[in-house]
């Protein structure tokens, strides 16, 4: 088991946490933004005028530095005001260990997943590292009966 296992791909993590993406227009104030992320239980948006092109992302993060920025009267501006316009997108071939370097480089926690320019789905950190914990208890299994000679 050293290091010869398979990472697993981003396509995976799609197909165990689901397609949807929560989107916002650019155009949308930002509470607009604070209430979809509420009303998803989400940390990040992708900014899309027609639901498919990725015109860019808002997280909280942006949010916050937004209104520290603006003040009270942030809640009125438009995301285009506070969103991450220069995305790092993947492909749904790319592997979690890939993805997790480039968040943690980055020092980002959303990478939506594109397909000949069109969205088709959102990884967040927590997607990576429940998928790596999962595989790793998988891993710890198998070598458990391995060894004990037994299965369950």
């Amino acid at each position: 088991m050293g290091g010869d296992e398979v990472s697993v791909r981003v396509s995976v993590i799609l197909e165990r946490k689901g397609r949807d993406v929560a989107t916002v227009a650019a155009t949308a104030t930002l509470l607009d933004a604070a209430h979809a992320l509420a009303e998803h239980d989400i940390g990040a948006l992708v900014v899309s005028e027609d639901g498919h092109t990725v015109d860019g992302i808002i997280s909280e993060r942006d949010l916050v530095r937004q209104c520290a920025r603006s003040g009270p009267g942030c809640w009125d501006r438009p995301v285009r005001e506070a969103m991450t316009a220069e995305v790092r997108t993947c492909d749904p071939s790319a592997t979690a260990d890939d993805l997790m370097a480039t968040m943690t480089e980055l020092r980002i926690r959303h990478v939506p997943v594109v397909v000949d320019g069109g969205l088709v789905g959102i990884v967040s950190i927590g997607d990576v590292v429940k998928t790596r914990l999962d595989d790793l208890e998988l891993q710890a299994e198998a070598l458990e009966q391995y060894v004990t000679g037994s299965t369950r």
